[in-house]
């Protein structure tokens, strides 16, 4: 299955996804750790190990950066 993945603030990527896929696999799918983001599907977030059942995803960072100098 394709999804497209939309991670706020930073662009869409589509992915191919497997039938045992979960969203983690997504997430690492376009470069992130699911530890950094929440996947959401219609505004509510989801459990990273569920397996994939819709074609189009938002990815929210919650970690971004480091810190910066003072």
């Amino acid at each position: 299955m394709r999804v497209t993945v939309d991670v706020v603030g930073e662009g869409e990527e589509a992915v191919e996804v497997g039938d045992t896929d979960t969203y983690a696999d997504v997430v690492r799918a376009v470069g992130y750790s699911p530890h950094e983001v929440s996947v959401l599907i219609d505004g509510s977030p989801v459990p990273e190990d569920q397996p994939v059942e819709v074609d189009r995803v938002r990815v929210l960072r919650l970690i971004k950066g480091g810190s910066s100098p003072r």
